[in-house]
């Protein structure tokens, strides 16, 4: 007896389907919620520019930075400003929305309000924060983003959605963004990318984002810090050539000026460019096949 095909397994945040056969999903907006006018000033660009080119767009933004590398950085606007900012925002543009959560008690406000909870690198074997996560998710209909931690091989992933699906949820997305070497710098393990992608973890290989602005992070470069922002493009360029299932990109209209991350965002141009060369090579991709 022929064993049925394993159907695609995709993340659903609002109406929005990220998975194998779907279109490249973006994922972006300012590191932290800087002002509501901001936000939406950078939102309403990236999505017109996804609009344009056939591309779903979700809104990211944090209301607080909890992982910074000086306590006199600003964090943010707190959990329920920040919350209220991301609710207007996510109506006004008519797009999902994502932030990330550091503590338990942060999961079932923020379900309340944004589609997709992201959970940071540094947190992702936190099982306090990860059932959370998930049991918010179920109850409000949400997803959950796992970001793989520095340290984690792919294969160690499998924790994090085990753990997920304790609390019943299955409807997950993960995240790479570059993995420790040494002092000062994070590797972008392609081999390791195609690998994230095919892990069977409950029922099928979980959907894959990448990071292309944290990945070039120069981690214990001071007080805050360093990066490559100009390899960013070169990073979204060669994981939509790879396949992945969605793009998640930090940018700013002035990003030396940002409040966090200023040594990694991009400029709305360059963003911008960088969705119209990925465009590119998905439409490539989809005439070779």
């Amino acid at each position: 007896m022929p064993i049925a095909p394993v159907q695609p397994r995709e993340c659903r945040v609002g109406d929005l389907r990220i998975g194998q056969g779907r279109p490249l999903a973006i994922i972006a907006g300012p590191c932290v919620l800087e002002s509501l006018s901001l936000g939406l000033e950078i939102g309403t660009a990236m999505r017109d520019a996804c609009k344009a080119l056939g591309l779903p767009y979700i809104f990211k933004a944090s209301f607080d930075k909890a992982n910074r590398s000086s306590i006199r950085s600003p964090r943010g606007p707190g959990l329920e400003k920040g919350l209220a900012w991301l609710a207007e925002i996510r109506e006004t543009l008519g797009v999902p929305a994502t932030t990330d959560i550091h503590e338990p008690a942060h999961a079932e406000p923020a379900a309340r309000v944004v589609d997709l909870l992201q959970i940071p690198a540094f947190l992702c074997r936190q099982t306090d924060l990860l059932c959370a996560a998930g049991e918010a998710a179920v109850k409000h209909n949400r997803a959950v983003n796992v970001k793989k931690g520095q340290f984690l091989s792919p294969s160690e992933m499998k924790g994090a959605a085990r753990k997920l699906a304790e609390t019943g949820c299955d409807n997950l997305l993960f995240t790479e963004r570059g993995t420790f070497f040494g002092y000062g710098r994070l590797v972008n393990d392609f081999l390791g990318l195609g690998d994230l992608m095919e892990l069977e973890s409950q029922g099928g290989p979980v959907p894959v984002c990448f990071d292309c602005t944290h990945s070039t992070q120069l981690p214990g470069a001071g007080e805050q810090t360093g990066g490559r922002p100009d390899r960013a493009p070169l990073l979204a360029r060669a994981a939509a050539a790879a396949g992945v299932h969605a793009l998640f990109i930090e940018c700013h209209p002035s990003p030396k000026s940002a409040l966090s991350d200023a040594s990694t965002m991009l400029d709305l141009a360059t963003a911008q460019q960088v969705l119209r060369e990925v465009a590119a090579i998905r439409i490539a991709l989809r005439s070779m096949t």
